[in-house]
């Protein structure tokens, strides 16, 4: 291997490395350059991607539950990369704080050069104006100060400047400073719309509960959700002490001979609410996209199901059981799927499993839902008995039943199973009975707090108001030179557009026509 000699001037070829100092400038300015800001932005909707593609525990923890059950394989697999948790990972957590330091990093210096720019006067006239991309000479009579004063007349609003010299007089105008001005709008709406984002996945929250109409009650606190997620600066001192009772859930479909048969028509929630304990109860009617707002929080109507009402007695003839047990919608015409568990029965704990048809009918010998309103309903349990397992400690489900420490009842060599309309009573194997009542309805609600959140819709507005400016207005610099040439008076005017267009030898054949009718004539001898 040979060795490297030096140059003739004494000096290495070798580039010296760069030191602490020049490496962290050099990565600071590649940081917050335009081109990065921009690759970022896309590398953050290409993150979001997942987010669309998978549930999210945040959004349906049991769409989670579900997907494990169904890809059993590649589920642990996307659960370790987050992508069950998209926004709060870290890595899509990193590109959008790298993204916001960016912008910030890119924002604040073009800031200070524009509003250097917005004070500074207009730049002189070249001495050639030939050599610009559009100019052009005409003469007229008038004299160079009325030419001074017609084209601060077709300049409009531009900003101008005057200089008279060795029997010249130049007019430099310049204007379009609202181009870059929105230009800077544009991207602090982006930052604007990140923090209103950020701050509300910190401080916000969202859960989600199952309410059964005719009385039933929710109180917000944190053991009355069925599911909860909250941002990792939020405390739950910070819930809001409202409550709301479910007197009346309406649900409508499309009839039966109707062309969209089963079709939803309507969905509404009515009740009362409290905002704080001790006030008056206030009535609320909610329905699809028109949330009730108490304080900073939103009570959303996302889904409506059946939940039969269901009494169960032991053996010893005690009611163990009498309340609605909510079933959920499994397709278009609500075959239901739900879960019973008695754990105070004796001498065994029961577990009913089964599903719960609104409109029953019979298809091939088999029962199937034709309807989802509820026309002919229809209950229909297996039962276990045995240990629930509730004793253990371990939170369980409320929409599965753990068999693991049961067993299930026979009727000969097979599975018992217990069909039930309205008002009917069956018998349990081993003493007791169970009894379809009467069906009730259950609403789901979303209830969800996001500070600020009206900031990012500001900022999206701001965003589109700053794009239009700066695809729509010319940064336009304009020079008009006026001499006397005997007994005429010889006007020389170019244009200079600060972005390359292709429509500038247009907008200077604009310009002349507006200059000209100033001058009170239209017709002139163009050089």
């Amino acid at each position: 291997m040979s060795e490297q000699r030096p140059s003739r001037g004494g000096t290495s070829n070798a580039v010296p490395a760069l030191g602490r100092r020049e490496f962290t400038r050099w990565f600071w300015r590649q940081l917050t350059s335009m081109r990065t800001a921009l690759f970022l932005l896309l590398l953050l909707a290409i993150a979001a991607i997942p987010g669309s593609l998978v549930p999210q525990r945040g959004v349906d923890a049991r769409a989670v539950e579900a997907y494990f059950i169904e890809n059993p394989t590649s589920a642990p697999i996307l659960d370790k990369l987050g992508f069950f948790s998209v926004y709060s990972s870290p890595w899509f957590s990193a590109v959008y704080l790298l993204l916001m330091v960016s912008l910030v990093g890119c924002i604040l210096p073009r800031s200070f050069v524009y509003f250097r720019a917005a004070r500074a006067r207009p730049p002189k006239a070249p001495r050639n104006f030939s050599r610009l991309p559009a100019s052009a000479t005409f003469e007229t009579d008038r004299s160079p100060a009325e030419v001074v004063e017609a084209a601060r007349s077709a300049l409009g609003r531009a900003r101008v400047d005057v200089v008279d010299r060795d029997d010249v007089t130049e007019v430099s105008a310049e204007k379009g400073f609202l181009r870059e001005a929105g230009n800077l709008v544009f991207h602090v709406s982006i930052v604007v719309v990140l923090v209103g984002v950020a701050v509300g996945t910190l401080f916000g929250y969202r859960g989600s509960v199952i309410v059964t109409d005719e009385g039933g009650q929710f109180a917000n606190s944190l053991t009355q959700y069925d599911e909860f997620t909250s941002g990792s600066l939020f405390t739950n001192d910070d819930l809001p002490p409202f409550a709301f009772t479910l007197e009346q859930m309406t649900a409508r479909f499309q009839p039966f001979g109707s062309p969209q048969a089963g079709a939803p028509r309507e969905f509404r929630a009515q009740g009362t609410y409290t905002a704080e304990p001790g006030q008056a109860p206030r009535p609320f009617d909610i329905t699809v996209n028109h949330p009730l707002s108490i304080g900073s929080s939103a009570v959303y109507l996302v889904g409506q199901g059946y939940a039969p009402v269901i009494k169960v007695t032991d053996s010893k003839g005690n009611t163990v059981w009498d309340d609605a047990v909510p079933f959920l919608p499994a397709d278009p015409t609500y075959t239901s799927n739900g879960v019973l568990k008695v754990p105070d029965a004796e001498p065994d704990q029961l577990g009913f499993q089964g599903f719960f048809l609104p409109t029953a009918a019979e298809q091939n010998g088999i029962s199937i839902s034709i309807h989802p309103a509820a026309a002919n309903p229809l209950l229909s349990f297996n039962v276990w008995h045995g240990d629930l397992g509730l004793d253990d400690g371990v939170p369980q489900s409320v929409f599965t039943l753990d068999k693991s420490k049961m067993t299930q009842y026979k009727d000969g060599s097979k599975n018992l199973r217990i069909s039930l309309s309205p008002g009917q009573t069956a018998d349990l194997p081993d003493g007791g009975t169970i009894e379809f009542v009467k069906v009730a309805q259950f609403a789901r609600f979303q209830i969800s707090s996001s500070p600020l959140v009206k900031v990012p819709l500001f900022g999206i507005i701001a965003g589109l108001f700053g794009l239009m400016a700066s695809l729509t207005i010319k940064p336009r610099r304009t020079w008009i030179r006026a001499r006397q040439g005997g007994s005429r008076t010889v006007v020389d005017v170019a244009v200079l557009d600060r972005v390359p267009r292709d429509d500038l030898p247009a907008d200077l054949d604009d310009f002349l026509e507006r200059l000209k009718d100033a001058l009170g004539h239209t017709e002139e001898k163009q050089a």
